[in-house]
Parts: structure tokens; sequence; C-alpha cells
């Protein structure tokens, strides 16, 4: 009882909030003008997180349960006064196209930063759905596209 009680107190205006503060857009792409020893297995990754510090975890926790899907994980932060930190991550393509992008299209973020890069990310997302990263012009075009985000 307790726990759905917690689930319900996230409400659509938190999560923004939330995700204006500590949230992410992004697409991790392969610069194909950019040759490094080590190169990512596939073309474009976009993802949706939200990091928090380690104390701060049962959020995450109730955010993947808001959602049904998505995973937290712990990211170490070795860093100079830094902390310890935990991540809500969102990758699986169908996920972010049925669950992710529609919500924060029907609840809208307030920064205007945050809203630039959801509606480039959101560009991205379609871009890569229709294949266009499996080129070496779209994957271009993509990398550019994605320079313009915060």
């Amino acid at each position: 009882m307790k726990d759905s009680l917690q689930c319900k107190m996230l409400t659509p205006d938190y999560i923004i909030g939330l995700t204006d503060g500590e949230g992410s857009f992004t697409v991790y792409l392969r610069n194909p003008e950019n040759p490094i020893k080590k190169k990512r297995r596939v073309y474009a990754e976009p993802r949706f997180y939200i990091k928090l510090i380690e104390k701060d975890k049962d959020i995450l926790y109730r955010l993947k349960k808001f959602f049904g899907c998505g995973s937290v994980y712990f990211q170490r932060d070795v860093r100079p006064n830094h902390q310890n930190c935990y991540r809500y991550e969102v990758y699986n393509r169908n996920d972010l196209k049925k669950i992710i992008i529609p919500f924060f299209k029907k609840y809208h973020l307030k920064f205007n930063s945050k809203k630039n890069d959801f509606k480039i990310f959101c560009d991205l997302f379609e871009r890569i759905c229709k294949n266009e990263h499996l080129n070496t012009e779209g994957l271009k075009f993509l990398c550019n596209l994605k320079a313009k985000m915060h």
C-alpha cells in the first residue's frame, strides 16, 4: 500500500521539474569524421536519463515504476568533490517512442534549454527510426543536428 502511494506522489509536474533540473535527452552518435580507436557498436543510441546522488536513488526506482520501463543503475564518480550517483535510463527505442516521448509531448518542460534539447532529440529520434543514420551523409547530418543540443 505504501509503495503504490509513493508512486502516485510522482505527478507529471514533479517529473517535469526533476527532468528540467537533473534529466537529459541525448543521442550517442558515431561521428564518421572522427576516426577513433574504440568505436561504438552501433551508429546511434537515443537515451533519456535522470541522474541523482546515491542518497536520492529511491526516486529513480519510483520513476521506473511510474513509467514501467527503463533501468536504474549505480554510477561511480571518482572525481574530487563529487558523489556516487544512480541513473534512471531509458534506451529501448520502443519505450522511448511509446512512453517517454509522448509523456514529454503531453507535459511540457519549462526550461527553454531543455525544451530545445527535447525538440532536437525528437527530430533525431525520428530520423534514426527512418534509418538515416545508416549512411555517411545521414550520420553527418545527425551529428551536426546533435551539436545544437545543450
